[in-house]
């Protein structure tokens, strides 16, 4: 059984047009987590939603491509996410994050 030890998830919610230079921004908080040293990311693109404005977004059959919302998901220790923080500051002009407490249990085949 792994041992559980205080952690911290970090939430950024974000849209798919949103940019950093020229890479999408979740591609571009992605690799900034790896860069960091985070455990990893998870990025999941939502079928519906809305934001600040109530923009409502979907994804329709007709249409390939929509603005729709995305979420970048970072699991950690409070620590590792704390370095983290500072460069997306610098990098989401418009979104919103979330810092939650978590439990982390760890599995390895080692």
């Amino acid at each position: 059984m792994a041992n559980p030890e205080e952690g911290c998830a970090l939430r950024i919610y974000i849209t798919e047009s949103d940019r950093a230079g020229s890479m999408p921004l979740f591609e571009a908080i992605v690799q900034k987590a790896e860069e960091v040293g985070l455990s990893g990311a998870t990025v999941l693109r939502a079928s519906m939603g809305f934001g600040p404005k109530h923009h409502m977004v979907a994804a329709k059959v007709l249409r390939l491509s929509a603005d729709l919302p995305i979420l970048v998901e970072v699991i950690d220790t409070r620590a590792k996410i704390d370095e983290l923080l500072p460069h997306l500051e610098k990098m989401i002009e418009h979104g919103l994050a979330t810092l939650e407490p978590v439990e982390l249990r760890r599995y390895s085949s080692n």
